[in-house]
């Protein structure tokens, strides 16, 4: 099942209650497959959403066009937040490892101490890319940042594994690529950087209407948290790479107490997967309070890093 995206601010539409001051009362959940390509068409880009009760997610067509991009969906995503109290979970990361050196770029002159601030200075160096993108941060040569990266532009003098305090904690499950490695199939650096755009743009845009977790914790409108797809078919004991498999797929949207879809329900990419089980996995998790609380035993968590919803 496919949506069109429709304007759910009018009535009688999909998450059609209005936003809740309740705390963790969601009006709906939104799991995003995420894209860092260039380009404005981004087919890896997937948005699903899981309605409040059991009914099994469905993925959301853009308001145009065949593909999402990323300007297309912080569109859409801000029409709907001033309407509504939703928990999207998107799947970049939202800050760079920071407590294993005390920076996010050791040796340089001046040292961000927020994730934030690091949303801003990648803003600073690529806001001429339009669509989000991201890539220029770690591409020019006349700033040092390209130092710290594993790119196909080469592996910067200063590059090394390095991990945030939640992928420690994850890897007991299994283990996220490394943020700053942006080269391979799997790498999460380059659409993360993007994303960070779009965090900066959201909180600047409507700060009233979204709280960035785990930075805000107060949650008293809508929530955007990072998210792991193949953390929780492992939770579920489920092989994400089965993500072809209707039966692999109901077998864990059922783990997380939510309707199956239907035999006839295709599945094209593993990108669509990812988001259907995400939005799922987010409506149940929700509320589980000891998810919420997990990174503030880790206080670079909350200021820097940032952490995957899920990871305990």
């Amino acid at each position: 099942m496919r949506e069109k995206s429709k304007n759910v601010c009018s009535t009688g539409q999909n998450l059609g209650r209005k936003r809740s001051n309740r705390k963790l009362n969601f009006d709906g959940f939104i799991g995003v497959d995420w894209s860092g390509a260039k380009g404005p068409n981004l087919p890896g880009l997937q948005v699903a959403i899981a309605e409040p009760g059991t009914k099994p997610p469905y993925l959301v067509r853009p308001p145009k066009g065949r593909w999402w991009s990323r300007h297309l969906f912080a569109s859409w995503l801000l029409e709907r937040l001033k309407c509504h109290r939703l928990l999207i979970g998107v799947d970049f990361a939202f800050g760079y490892p920071f407590a294993d050196e005390g920076s996010f770029f050791p040796g340089l002159d001046f040292q961000l101490k927020t994730a934030p601030a690091l949303w801003r200075l990648v803003e600073e160096y690529t806001e001429a890319s339009s669509n989000f993108y991201g890539a220029n941060f770690y591409k020019r040569k006349d700033v040092e940042f390209h130092r710290y990266y594993l790119s196909p532009y080469g592996k910067g003098n200063l590059y090394k594994f390095r991990q945030r305090l939640t992928e420690v904690v994850c890897s007991a499950v299994t283990s996220p690529h490394p943020v700053l490695k942006c080269i391979g199939a799997a790498n999460v650096g380059t659409g993360s950087l993007a994303g960070m755009r779009v965090l900066r743009y959201l909180s600047a845009e409507i700060p009233e209407y979204l709280s960035v977790w785990p930075f805000n914790q107060s949650i008293e409108s809508s929530c955007i948290v990072e998210v792991f797809p193949r953390l929780y078919f492992k939770l579920a004991n489920k092989d994400p790479r089965s993500w072809k498999d209707i039966g692999n797929i109901n077998e864990t949207l059922v783990y997380y107490k939510s309707g199956k879809v239907t035999s006839k329900f295709e599945i094209n990419t593993e990108d669509e997967a990812d988001a259907l089980v995400t939005a799922a996995a987010l409506r149940f998790l929700y509320t589980d309070e000891e998810l919420w609380s997990a990174p503030k035993s880790f206080e670079p968590a909350t200021q820097a890093e940032g952490w995957i919803f899920g990871v305990k």
